[in-house]
């Protein structure tokens, strides 16, 4: 039986690189592939593959939000999160959003090969150290408003131009950041978002 692969990554080499790769095993065939996360649905919808492979760093939309929707609206194909940053945040928000393998890319091309055909026959797939590690966390103190504050605080834009974006008052954004700043026991927003970064809550 041969397993219908999308690839989604924004990196050309790396997404030409795993595809090669990918293509050396008999039963793996790519059908489409994507640098972009606003367009792994449609390309989803149109080759309906078994597997969907998704970076998490995407323009358009990030990895994990392209999950959800693959999940919700191509429910025949399952997703395995394929990234770098191998963040216990990250990969507590990948199995929210509905992803069943997540596989950081520095691990040995058979390992990958390996969680392809575990995912393909049902079963659910994690690089055990993360899944260690995730543990060891525990939940994102944050919530969704004080996530999206300091995502919105990522381009250096004042509390005025944060506010503006999301549609808040600028006392209720200090409000989140404080909050931020408390919970990620840091001193400022940029040591708050640096924090939040790293351990994958945003």
């Amino acid at each position: 039986m041969t397993v219908r692969l999308l690839l989604a990554d924004d990196q050309v080499l790396v997404r030409q690189a795993l595809r090669a790769l990918l293509e050396l095993e008999d039963d793996f065939t790519v059908v489409a592939e994507t640098g972009r996360g606003d367009e792994v649905l449609d390309a989803a919808r149109e080759h309906r593959p078994d597997i969907a492979l998704l970076d998490i760093e995407m323009p358009g939309l990030d990895g994990l939000a392209a999950a959800a929707l693959v999940t919700e609206h191509v429910p025949g194909t399952r997703v395995v999160v394929l990234t770098t940053f191998g963040r216990a945040g990250y990969l507590r928000r990948a199995m929210d959003a509905g992803a069943v393998g997540f596989v950081v890319k520095d691990a040995p091309a058979e390992a990958l090969a390996d969680a392809i055909r575990r995912v393909h026959s049902g079963e659910r797939v994690v690089d055990p150290a993360l899944a260690v590690a995730t543990l060891a966390a525990g939940e994102s103190p944050l919530t969704a408003r004080e996530r999206d504050v300091l995502i919105a605080a990522r381009s250096g834009s004042s509390v005025a131009g944060i506010a503006g974006s999301l549609h808040l008052s600028e006392g209720t954004v200090r409000n989140y950041l404080s909050a931020a700043i408390a919970k990620t026991a840091t001193r400022n927003r940029i040591e708050a978002l640096r924090v939040a970064e790293e351990r994958g809550w945003l």
